[in-house]
């Protein structure tokens, strides 16, 4: 037998690996007859941990009635590695044979037993995962069994592997259209329907995650991307849907190479799972393709490098009404690329239409910046009257007493006589005159979520009336949304003096990552600036409709929002449009309590309320659509914006 000392050299391989920039990789055996050979190849391979069964793939043990009973141990000892080799090195994996939702009830409780050993020794060992596959439907009792274990025991993580595609979706489709198979041997054989019951049933716990085992076929477009709104813990890579380059190195199709890069901002895990395919090479070759399809992926654009460390993470979104905003995010909004640059131009062509050409020399618009912050719009402003040659006055109107020592450092410093700075609440400022264009960035992620109307509506008496305001418009998004992983973050949140559905009634600010927007956004509300003509009603309510390719699951639903400048300028962070390189506002994100199934082809309907008050604004939403579920957050009850 090794000594245990003797790993600290693999250790210290696998350690060093990890610590580089290079993709987690592990190496998945059949059976490991020889622990320490397997640990070495695989470490000389670059591999950073191995899969090996728990037991014996052929010892197959017999609680119920048993036709003998062994004297020799199970599985091998624990005293082959030290723990922490166990718990860095290793992913167990529970014996293929056991089936613990078979009909016949000694096979079931035999499985039951089998399945409770084997997960047993892996705590013991202190494992990092256990490897379960799911083969078929249903998995109620696995589940329950799995569940119980994740509430009792010091297990860190299940890994439920769970194929890509069922063998039976490679079965010739003219059987299904002949009726020689029911539509229910195709459903069935959805393999997504299996994790969704498997996951639903352990309540989503963060200790179950999803091993996807890639087919050699992949799945449609919309199904891909259903997977990807999953817990996916690690991708398992079969060696048989490798192809051979001229040189007999192993490559991956394009359409398997698109799909593994995607995954690559998940910090998946991978694992080479099958025998070594290539003539004349070692496994090193998987590893070392897997590792350089990482390092060659595509550089991160202004929107990643800004966000990244932020993906799927919870935010509260600002109140800068209550709440006066500190240095620290004015700096960082006002380092965007591209907001100012659009806004500049915006002004420019204000400037332009609104001084004719026999004016130029002698006309001084009077700009008036609401909301000024740190003076970004300003200095847009100016370098807007520098490009068209217009002469400008501008107010710089700030509620907040900090900024305000900013700008007035700015005006000593730079602008001079050429800007009026105003410490006051744009409200209940009153202006010495009328301003020919207004300009605001009071928007939030999901448009009107920072008040911009209520604000706007108590600053536009100022405004000429031809006066133009910019923004002059901007249409809320929403869109229903499948993610695991943020529907776990919002029930681990907890406010004091708060009921338990409180998370679940609050909107978050989130860069969305690990997850599937499921139907394309549509319309929500709208607001339009200047709106002295009409009843000053900042209420909205709208349904939305939406029609689903896929079943799913819905977790909210995600809000986005597109603002019109002036005349053809805009910005967005609507998908399909979104304003290139911006990154100053991430989408919105709206919780249901109780996630909601949806099947094939179903209809989803959606009801959002904007309601107002004479001390706060709030939103409700909820589903009426296949079935009804409870408002959230009536009356404001979890959470409001402050007036």
């Amino acid at each position: 037998m090794k000594t245990t000392s003797s790993f600290t050299h693999m250790f210290v391989a696998f350690k060093m690996a990890a610590d580089t920039p290079h993709i987690s990789c592990g190496r998945d055996f059949f059976s490991v007859p020889d622990l320490s050979q397997a640990l070495n190849s695989s470490a000389s391979d670059k591999f950073h941990f191995i899969c090996l069964p728990i037991a014996h793939p052929r010892f197959k043990r017999e609680f119920i009635k048993p036709v003998c009973l062994r004297s020799r141990p199970f599985t091998r000892s624990d005293l082959l590695l030290p723990s922490q080799d166990w718990n860095t090195l290793v992913v167990g994996k529970v014996s293929p044979w056991i089936n613990t939702d078979s009909n016949n009830d000694v096979e079931r409780k035999n499985s039951e037993q089998a399945l409770l050993q084997e997960i047993a020794y892996a705590v013991h060992l202190g494992l990092p995962a256990i490897l379960v596959n799911l083969t078929k439907q249903p998995c109620t009792n696995l589940a329950a069994i799995i569940n119980g274990i994740c509430f009792d025991s010091h297990v860190q993580q299940f890994w439920i592997r769970v194929p890509m595609k069922s063998p039976a979706n490679e079965i010739d489709r003219s059987l299904f259209e002949d009726g020689k198979i029911s539509k229910k041997s195709e459903e069935d054989s959805d393999t997504w329907e299996w994790w969704n019951s498997f996951r639903t049933l352990c309540h989503n716990t963060r200790k179950v995650g999803l091993a996807l085992e890639i087919s050699n076929e992949l799945p449609t477009e919309k199904e891909i991307k259903r997977w990807l709104g999953e817990p996916i813990r690690t991708l398992i890579i079969p060696t048989r849907i490798f192809l051979t380059n001229k040189k007999g190195y192993p490559v991956l199709s394009r359409s398997h190479q698109q799909f593994i890069r995607h995954l690559f901002k998940f910090n998946v895990q991978f694992v080479i799972s099958g025998s070594n395919k290539m003539r004349n090479k070692g496994m090193i070759t998987y590893y070392q393709y897997l590792d350089h399809l990482y390092l060659t992926r595509p550089p991160l654009d202004c929107y990643s490098q800004f966000s990244k460390g932020y993906e799927d993470y919870l935010q509260c979104p600002l109140q800068p009404l209550m709440d006066n905003l500190e240095s620290q995010t004015y700096e960082v909004f006002e380092k965007d690329p591209v907001k100012y640059n659009q806004y500049q131009e915006a002004i420019r062509q204000a400037l332009i239409d609104r001084v004719s050409d026999k004016s130029i020399e002698s006309a001084v618009t009077v700009v008036m910046v609401v909301g000024a912050g740190r003076g970004p719009l300003v200095r847009a402003s100016f370098a807007a009257s520098k490009a068209c040659g217009h002469a400008i006055k501008v107010y710089a109107i700030e509620k907040n007493p900090n900024a305000v020592v900013t700008l007035l450092t700015l005006k000593q410093e730079e602008w001079g006589d050429n800007v009026i700075v105003v410490s006051s609440d744009m409200r209940e400022w009153n202006a010495p005159e009328k301003a020919d264009i207004l300009v605001s960035e009071l928007l939030g992620s999901f448009g009107d979520n920072e008040l911009s109307p209520e604000c706007l509506d108590g600053a536009q008496r100022f405004l000429k009336d031809d006066g133009i305001s910019i923004p002059e418009s901007y249409t809320s998004y929403l869109a229903p949304l499948s993610s695991a992983k943020l529907h776990y973050e919002v029930s681990q949140c907890r406010e004091p003096n708060k009921g338990p559905q409180a998370p679940f009634e609050t909107p978050y600010v989130v860069r969305l990552c690990n997850v599937d927007i499921v139907a394309e956004p549509k319309a929500c509300f709208h607001f339009s600036h200047p709106n002295k003509d009409v009843p000053i009603d900042n209420s909205r309510a709208a349904t939305i409709d939406y029609q689903m390719q896929n079943s799913c699951l819905i977790h909210g639903f995600a809000g986005f929002f597109r603002t019109v400048l002036y005349k053809d300028l805009f910005l967005s962070i609507v998908p399909e449009d979104h304003s290139e390189g911006m990154f100053s506002w991430f989408p919105i994100f709206f919780p249901v309590q109780h996630p909601i199934y949806l099947p094939e082809n179903s209809f989803l309907r959606v009801h959002c309320w904007r309601k107002v008050s004479r001390t706060k604004i709030w939103y409700e939403w909820c589903i009426s659509k296949p079935h009804t579920i409870p408002i959230h957050n009536p009356c404001g009850r979890s959470t409001f914006i402050g007036l």
